[in-house]
């Protein structure tokens, strides 16, 4: 079992970066913005390392343009410009980018591919989300396509595309499913995993750059364990 490493400024894994974005490949149990716990998050570690490498004086602007779960691994986008923040606020917001989650489950799902579609209603209380099959109150649409792309020893390995971005909205569906995420014990697992995390990984995000308007592709490597590295 490879020691829990805990992200700072010297060792971040740095997928792109440029005058405008820098996208980070998030570690688990890094935080992406600050919340209760106090504990510092990766925005804060990302401006420590931008302060430090381009040696800049007083404060550093950074935008939080989207999250990942704490216990979930891979691509975080930053802005570090508030031109570049409001543009990418947009393409999030209007679902102009694609978004590519990688998931190791137990139970083999039904179907090798299929689209699920639920309605899903938050619980603030214990910070969960329910998969209803039907529409309830204040329950908010929520749809993805899966494929099996590795069968392993033991698990399956699922490729995930989100048409919408729900609260937990993985975790939850395939719950409802019967195949919760390893090491997910808020949605199911049995067991969790040593390192306190999730093996979920958000693995490829597609979008226009918001200043150059190239198209970028991003791939996050997955975590250095056995079963991520055997797909």
């Amino acid at each position: 079992m490879a020691e829990k490493i805990v992200s700072n400024k010297s060792n971040l894994q740095i997928l792109h970066e440029d005058n405008h974005i820098i996208v980070i490949n998030k570690r688990v149990g890094d935080i992406v913005q600050g919340d209760k716990t106090g504990d510092k998050p990766l925005s804060e570690i990302v401006k420590e390392y931008i302060k430090d490498k381009y040696n800049k004086p007083g404060e550093v602007f950074l935008g939080v343009i989207h999250r990942l779960d704490r216990p979930t691994t891979g691509i975080v986008v930053f802005a570090r410009t508030s031109k570049a923040l409001s543009r990418m606020n947009e393409l999030f917001s209007n679902r102009e980018t694609q978004k590519t989650y990688w998931a190791i489950v137990k139970n083999k799902p039904v179907s090798n591919e299929d689209k699920l579609v639920h309605y899903l209603k938050r619980n603030e209380k214990n910070n969960t989300s329910k998969a209803h099959s039907k529409e309830v109150p204040e329950s908010k649409l929520a749809s993805l396509d899966y494929k099996i792309i590795k069968e392993l020893n033991n698990y399956f390995a699922l490729e995930i595309n989100l048409h919408t971005g729900r609260h937990h909205q993985i975790r939850a569906q395939l719950s409802a499913i019967g195949c919760p995420i390893k090491g997910d014990l808020k949605y199911g697992f049995d067991r969790s995993n040593p390192d306190g995390g999730i093996h979920l990984h958000a693995r490829k995000l597609v979008f226009i750059h918001p200043v150059s308007k190239e198209n970028l592709e991003i791939i996050a490597p997955v975590p250095n364990d056995a079963i991520w590295n055997a797909i």
